[in-house]
């Protein structure tokens, strides 16, 4: 969440991250519809979704005062964001590895999605039902291709996505001001560590 946030993501949902209705996050997406079934049109729509995700992420990153609520709110557009473009990955990639990462971005963000809403109803808060126009915008245009070049552009996203995530979960598990958010920043790390070593190792197969 992602960005299972992002964003961000991807990511940029945001991370959690995706996660990618966008609180505290400065996501500038410009989608070209006339252009969006050419394959650069589409390749920069990867790039931009995962910048949706990922900026959930880097946004808080440089906030030291970010609060818990606001955490919670970027973590669940993020999220919402990775489980989409996991989805589209798992049926449009060409490269078995990257149609496997896909799906796992969809389980696992999902399962960290349904844990983070959990906590916001504990806390009395509410998230975002769907992520917003311009990231439907951005996944309609990467369904719309396939082939190489998709996978290399999703592949890169997420490693992206995937860095800005594990720094912010870090952080958030080492000081966050609400002990419950700090636990969920806590558990959620080992598996986005997992995700970012493994899409790197997938990146260097693919180089």
């Amino acid at each position: 969440m992602n960005t299972l946030f992002y964003g961000s993501a991807i990511v940029s949902a945001a991370m959690l991250l995706s996660a990618c209705g966008d609180s505290q996050t400065n996501v500038n997406v410009k989608v070209n519809r006339a252009s969006s079934n050419t394959i650069g049109s589409i390749s920069n729509s990867v790039g931009n979704a995962a910048n949706t995700i990922s900026n959930s992420v880097s946004n808080m990153t440089n906030s030291a005062a970010l609060t818990p609520d606001a955490f919670i709110q970027e973590a669940a557009m993020g999220g919402m964001a990775e489980v989409e473009m996991g989805k589209i990955a798992a049926g449009k990639a060409t490269n078995p590895e990257v149609k496997r990462f896909g799906q796992m971005m969809a389980t696992d963000h999902s399962k960290a999605n349904a844990e983070l809403k959990a906590l916001a109803t504990k806390k009395g808060k509410t998230l975002p039902a769907e992520i917003d126009s311009s990231t439907k915008l951005i996944l309609d245009d990467m369904k719309a291709t396939s082939g190489p070049e998709f996978d290399t552009e999703y592949v890169e996203a997420m490693v992206e996505a995937h860095e800005k995530d594990v720094a912010e979960f870090e952080k958030q598990s080492q000081s966050a001001a609400d002990a419950d958010v700090k636990a969920f920043a806590a558990k959620t790390l080992p598996t986005l560590k997992k995700h970012l070593e493994q899409i790197k190792a997938i990146q260097a197969k693919m180089q």
